[in-house]
């Protein structure tokens, strides 16, 4: 996703991925940031892939309210 700010001149970017690991676990990765910077970056652990998927939903709809747009 991503969000142009025109009043400010930046462009920032907001990126939500469920990732399966080797101990049978579900990451979410989140990362955000400026474009053409480093972002910052939070993995979050889940059970199984209902809560992770879940979990990944509300991160994407409070992107969205915050003006982030999918691409």
């Amino acid at each position: 996703m991503h969000r142009i700010n025109q009043t400010h001149d930046f462009a920032s970017f907001y990126r939500v991925e469920i990732c399966a690991n080797l101990f049978e676990e579900f990451s979410v990765v989140r990362e955000w940031g400026r474009v053409g910077r480093h972002g910052r970056q939070i993995i979050q652990l889940f059970p199984d892939l209902v809560s992770a998927s879940t979990a990944a939903d509300k991160v994407r709809e409070t992107a969205i309210k915050r003006g982030y747009q999918r691409i």
